[in-house]
């Protein structure tokens, strides 16, 4: 994939490259969004479609994540070609530069990318070999100048409060799905719904892991003396967690409690797809964003008030 390429395109080569991905199984011819029919026409005038059963009107991007689009389809293809060549993540700040659009556009359709991507993540069980971890993000408290003023950050009365664990259940050559909680324990009920039985656990020696014994054949680590030993390990789930730390040094800089399970399944998408080709990682966004309803989430997220959008 080259960003030139997706740069020169026309909007009609824009909305045929959407067509086609979008209804690949009919060769990009459109079905109807509304009924599933395929008996459709085109208007010669504008650039929509009409159903011959339900006689409803749509374009090439309604019913996705991108309904009631304001920009031509061709940005969206550009935003998403320039979302999937950085690798540690993109900060909206600069994808609005990227693509002339006010930061608050820019905000919305990284999220709603993030959204789509992360939807393959929604049903998945792990199995096999799955190594289990959790990283802490968030609630920095910025020490006084004079050291007689400090306080030990460690206890709970000196933190924001803002804290979150990211855990982190990641099958050896296999998927990655994150979750955010307040502590390490509280995931142990996410792990069995989402870990199939019979799968063998790897964990440090965190206490909160002690319950995984009764559902798992569970096998730990010390790191404090040893970061592997005879094949107990949790080198992968910590190959995730250094590019959500990448993404969040490198890039964004600060994360919000409120957004920050978006940006794990964001880097866990990118963690499963590291391998493959810049080219297959567009297409696989394109498709999951045409496949994606509109979200519930995201849109018009700006016309609400600020204690709706938390």
């Amino acid at each position: 994939l080259s960003v030139v390429q997706v740069a020169r395109m026309t909007e009609d080569q824009a909305r045929e490259t959407f067509r086609a991905i979008r209804w690949a199984a009919t060769d990009g011819e459109p079905v109807c969004p509304r009924c599933d029919c395929a008996a459709v026409y085109a208007y010669a005038s504008r650039p929509i479609f009409k159903c011959k059963a339900c006689h409803h009107q749509f374009s090439v991007t309604s019913g996705t994540i991108f309904a009631s689009r304001k920009l031509p389809v061709r940005d969206y293809l550009l935003a998403i070609a320039i979302f999937v060549n950085a690798v540690k993540g993109i900060s909206a700040l600069q994808l609005g530069r990227d693509l002339d659009v006010q930061y608050r556009t820019a905000f919305v359709l990284a999220h709603k990318l993030r959204e789509a991507m992360a939807a393959e993540q929604d049903d998945m069980i792990l199995s096999g070999e799955v190594e289990v971890d959790g990283a802490y993000f968030g609630g920095y408290v910025k020490p006084e100048n004079r050291k007689e003023d400090r306080k030990d950050r460690r206890f709970k009365e000196n933190q924001s409060g803002k804290r979150r664990v990211v855990v982190v259940m990641r099958e050896r050559e296999g998927r990655t799905l994150p979750f955010v909680f307040r502590s390490e324990d509280q995931s142990v009920p996410t792990i069995r719904e989402r870990v199939a039985s019979g799968t063998t656990v790897y964990a440090d020696e965190a206490a909160g892991w002690d319950e995984l014994h009764a559902a798992y054949d569970t096998k730990r680590i010390n790191h404090s003396i040893s970061f592997s030993d005879d094949g107990a390990c949790t080198n992968q789930a910590e190959s995730f967690f250094s590019r959500l730390r990448r993404a969040e040094i490198g890039q964004h800089h600060h994360i919000s409690g409120r957004y920050l399970a978006a940006y794990a399944k964001e880097m866990a998408w990118r963690e499963d797809h590291r391998r493959r080709p810049n080219g297959t990682l567009f297409l696989l966004t394109v498709a999951a964003a045409a496949a994606h309803p509109v979200s519930r989430m995201w849109k018009g997220y700006w016309q609400r008030t600020p204690a709706a959008r938390g």
